[in-house]
């Protein structure tokens, strides 16, 4: 997962200026005030996204009260400066005036615009929704499980969900881990309107609707896109989870029809489970997982030896239980956040998460104005993550790392089949996100616990806990916390086998993308820094994706994934 703080990405591709016959010097001042804008902007704001910044690390580190009032607080001072009412109308002037003749520049009004105009609302309701989010965030991050009066760290509930053949034991570790959403529950609901109040202020039908505009996504076709995965998925997902279903009911000794939320073994469905009989976490029990991530990306030219000194890579009490990278300053201070045990599952985290760091300030030109020395969009940082977290699963990568492997012909069958079963089942776990998002912001007060469990047992053909009521949806820390991100996840996986695809026609010309692994080639460095880093946020995200791969995003290359996988 990439960080939880606010991202405006993307650009206003709908605001394109036609060029008029007026003077040179016409446009050479209407480029100089947009610079200037620019300069004056990055002068005010930069230092409070660098003390947000911190201040975010901090908080999800120690979990501390202080800690979170002081993220509160530089929060509210980035939103206070976007509010800025006088400074708004100057960048809208400037982008409806057009007539700035450097395509860099105009990408970076086009940019702040939408970082403006998201904090046109009230200031207090801003206030109100950083307050609230700030509180869901810290309960988040502070609530463990509890079970028989013991307290459970989230490895240890996956632990009992991965390898428990008690039915009993693995429901009551479910519902408790499931807890945190009654915690939750009423403040997420007071979030949710708070965000579609925001939303209607500025002229949007819901929060929803206004974070796709933010984020250069249209609705309509997004559904369109998801409909369309559906359809290609649907069939292959529910013969993948035929088979699934069968080791899963084995395992407990209950017929099939017994199979509930407890036995799949990931709390929500999104992971593969382990079906075969060798063990992929085996040769991950004695690796180290920070030496293996460091050396793999060093060897591909994408080194990340000052990212790990920066990072706070293992469990302890009131940091957050899951795992992100953020990009404090623009400026090199990458950092990620960890929980690592060894096993497969932290492994894969582990590049992933890295993944994020060396698409970061680390390999985007500091030339690059600040304001687009990011990522071009979040679904091409979370791609870029998940083409390089796959590899943890293919015997190829382990052996090129020089992991002892007990069981190679048992492994390898293993990962090609979770690696398989993985793409369609997160392609199904991310259908019930979108929907449910769009759902809860267009209708905040239906059933949405109906709704939530309506959508999992459609796509992921999951049998709802029979009379059970309570708010499941809640404890999917997206859903507070990143809102409207998820479906960014599966846009991701389509950019990472597209991109992987054309890094193996590119760079390896000949060898199928089964057994590319990229391991010390640093012409796979050299690839991702020209064709995917150095633009920044000077592109949108279709047309890095064509300025990538040569072509505009496409599910074509997922679906080779999963059919030859």
């Amino acid at each position: 997962m990439h960080s939880h703080r606010t991202f405006i990405s993307g650009f206003a591709l709908w605001g394109v200026f036609v060029m008029t016959a007026a003077s040179t010097r016409a446009d050479e001042q209407a480029t100089a005030r947009a610079r200037q804008f620019l300069t004056e902007h990055e002068g005010k704001v930069r230092p409070l996204e660098h003390a947000a910044a911190l201040a975010w690390w901090n908080a999800n580190v120690t979990g501390r009260d202080e800690d979170f009032e002081a993220k509160k607080t530089a929060q509210n001072r980035v939103d206070q400066a976007l509010a800025d009412r006088e400074r708004f109308a100057q960048v809208k002037k400037i982008r409806e005036e057009g007539g700035i003749d450097d395509p860099i520049v105009k990408r970076a009004v086009d940019v702040l615009y939408l970082a403006y105009l998201e904090k046109q609302v009230d200031p207090d309701l801003l206030k109100k929704i950083v307050d609230q989010a700030n509180e869901v965030e810290k309960k988040f991050n502070n609530y463990r499980a509890q079970v028989d009066g013991k307290e459970m760290t989230d490895s240890e509930v996956r632990k009992v969900l991965k390898e428990s053949k008690d039915s009993a034991r693995r429901q009551a570790v479910w519902e408790a881990s499931k807890g945190v959403g009654k915690t939750i529950e009423s403040d997420l609901k007071a979030l949710v309107k708070l965000r579609n109040q925001a939303a209607t202020q500025l002229g949007f039908k819901n929060f929803h609707a206004m974070q796709l505009f933010l984020n250069e996504q249209n609705g309509d076709e997004l559904i369109k896109l998801f409909d369309d995965l559906d359809e290609m998925t649907r069939e292959p997902f529910a013969q993948a989870k035929a088979e699934i279903d069968a080791k899963l009911a084995a395992d407990c000794s209950i017929p099939v029809a017994d199979l509930r939320p407890w036995h799949y073994q990931d709390p929500f469905f999104q992971e593969a489970p382990f079906i075969s009989k060798s063990d992929p976490d085996a040769p991950y029990k004695t690796a180290n997982v920070i030496d293996l991530t460091r050396e793999f990306y060093r060897g591909i030219g994408l080194p990340v030896d000052e990212v790990v000194p920066r990072s706070d890579l293992f469990e302890k009490k009131g940091k957050s239980p899951h795992a992100f990278c953020t990009d404090i300053d623009r400026a090199g201070d990458v950092r990620v956040l960890g929980n690592i045990v060894p096993n497969l599952y932290w492994m894969g985290t582990m590049l992933h998460e890295f993944g994020h760091s060396v698409y970061s300030s680390k390999n985007i030109p500091q030339s690059l104005p600040y304001t687009l020395r990011l990522e071009s969009h979040i679904l091409t940082t979370e791609g870029v993550a998940m083409m390089f977290e796959r590899n943890a699963k293919r015997l190829d990568w382990l052996v090129a790392m020089h992991v002892p492997v007990a069981d190679p012909t048992g492994f390898q069958e293993a990962g090609a089949k979770m690696m398989r079963n993985q793409l369609l089942i997160f392609s199904r776990w991310c259908q019930v996100m979108l929907r449910f998002e769009k759902g809860m912001y267009e209708n905040p007060d239906q059933d949405l616990n109906k709704l939530w469990w309506d959508l999992v047992e459609k796509y992921q053909l999951i049998k709802a806990p029979p009379g059970r009521s309570a708010p499941d949806y809640a404890s999917k820390i997206h859903v507070a916390v990143t809102p409207v991100y998820y479906h960014n996840y599966m846009m991701g996986e389509l950019f990472a086998s597209q991109v992987h695809h054309a890094i193996c026609r590119d760079v390896y010309q000949s060898e199928k993308p089964t057994q590319v692994t990229y391991v010390n080639n640093k012409g796979v460095g050299d690839f991702m820094k020209k064709r995917v880093f150095e633009p920044g946020r000077t592109l949108s995200w279709n047309a890095l994706t064509k300025h990538a791969t040569g072509e505009e995003l496409t599910p074509k290359y997922f679906a080779m994934d999963f059919k030859t996988n």
